[in-house]
């Protein structure tokens, strides 16, 4: 298996620059080979491969000499990113690429190879740059692979090493009826299983939210261009850093018990980027068959901000690589099975329940439902009867039953 271990990087003064000039020229090869493959297609109607664009960067570097300060394995990963990039677009699991820009909140650069890994020492020798300080919180075995080296907003500076570990992933055995647990996601409670159990919504976004109001407005004040405005900025990133921080432990912690204590888990498809658009409320849409006409399901946009601090997207993408870890198997159903209009005890649908009704009593057997509750049971059921199927994957959530991959990439730490 392919697992990534993320660790903590404390550069020097003289190595935050180099890192600057491998994350700008990185960004500069990766715009400059797309507007390239654009341009040809537009007026020769050629695709360049990334083969094709990795040979003009000789002939690049002699036009733009600053490009040979840094390491040439980096430039020439920008492109094949960009390769892989359209190969996603293409087959319908992305968007169309578009140019970097030097705002994004979180900047990073790939090291394919010839870089070495000091636990000893506790440093990180890279192309270029040199041994960097690095805290290893925990070690591991196996061929290492790509190294990623990321700078937050906040100036947090971390280095992903994909490693091969040389084992095979356990094979999933069936799912068991009464050792499998249906998850509803929600935004009142964040998910109730279909055990009964309640997890409580952190909301740490609003939380913070207050504080992060004080912040920006401080930051807005500040002079564009002044050094007391790079300071408030960084104080809000670094705000917006702690809550992201705190989503992800709290992530961490539930995935990893619901995946320890189950042998089964069954979720349902969600369309988070969808629900989050702005506009007339959030549309989503999935073909119901080859021919069929497409259904549209439109959304509160006033919902965006907690569905946003919710990260249900983070959340299922850590159920499904802890699954292949564990050999558990995670089941989804479609994104427009009725789990909340359907009731869990005759299987009748109550078709006028809407958004607001939590609570409801079934027409057909006069069972009182608790809407969520009722919802993480059907999940489970029609997971396990087949009658669910997931018609757009999310994330690295599989559709359908198990999660067979030849080579699975693990992210932990």
């Amino acid at each position: 298996m392919l697992r990534g271990y993320r660790y903590r990087l404390y550069p020097t003064q003289d190595q935050k620059v180099l890192i600057a000039k491998h994350l700008g020229c990185c960004r500069f090869a990766y715009n400059w080979a797309l507007a390239r493959k654009n341009r040809a297609y537009r007026d020769e109607g050629i695709s360049l491969s990334g083969y094709d664009l990795m040979k003009d960067l000789v002939p690049l570097k002699a036009e733009y000499p600053w490009l040979k300060e840094v390491n040439a394995q980096s430039l020439q990963q920008s492109i094949h990113h960009l390769s892989r990039a359209f190969t996603n677009f293409f087959e319908s699991r992305a968007e169309e690429p578009t140019f970097k820009t030097k705002h994004t909140p979180e900047q990073s650069f790939t090291v394919p190879q010839s870089y070495t890994v000091d636990f000893k020492h506790g440093t990180v020798r890279l192309p270029k740059i040199g041994a960097i300080k690095t805290v290893f919180h925990r070690t591991f075995t196996g061929k290492v692979k790509s190294a990623t080296v990321s700078r937050s907003s906040a100036g947090r500076y971390t280095i992903s090493i994909l490693v091969e570990d040389g084992q095979k992933p356990p094979t999933p055995e069936e799912p068991i009826p009464n050792q499998t647990v249906g998850i509803d996601m929600g935004l009142s409670h964040y998910a109730v299983l279909s055990t009964g159990e309640r997890v409580e919504n952190p909301g740490y976004l609003q939380n913070a939210q207050k504080r992060l109001t004080v912040l920006q407005r401080r930051l807005d004040r500040k002079q564009k261009g002044s050094k007391n405005r790079t300071k408030a900025r960084l104080k809000v990133a670094r705000c917006h850093q702690t809550i992201a921080d705190q989503r992800r432990d709290f992530q961490h912690q539930l995935s990893s018990r619901l995946v320890r204590e189950n042998q089964a888990l069954a979720v349902e498809s969600l369309n988070v980027d969808g629900m989050v658009k702005s506009g007339r409320g959030a549309k989503r849409q999935a073909p119901l068959a080859d021919n069929a006409p497409q259904r549209v399901v439109t959304l509160n946009p006033k919902l965006a901000r907690a569905i946003s601090d919710a990260g249900w997207g983070t959340f299922l993408s850590m159920l499904g690589y802890k699954c292949q870890t564990a050999g558990k198997t995670l089941l989804a159903i479609g994104v427009f099975e009725p789990s909340s209009k359907t009731c869990s005890v005759c299987g009748s649908r109550k078709a006028d329940l809407t958004l607001k009704d939590r609570e409801w009593t079934c027409p057909a057997c006069g069972t009182h439902h608790d809407r969520d509750l009722n919802a993480a049971i059907n999940i489970k059921q029609f997971a396990l009867t087949g009658a669910g199927r997931a018609e757009e994957p999310v994330d690295s959530l599989p559709p359908g039953r198990g999660m067979k991959q030849e080579a699975p990439s693990v992210r932990v730490g």
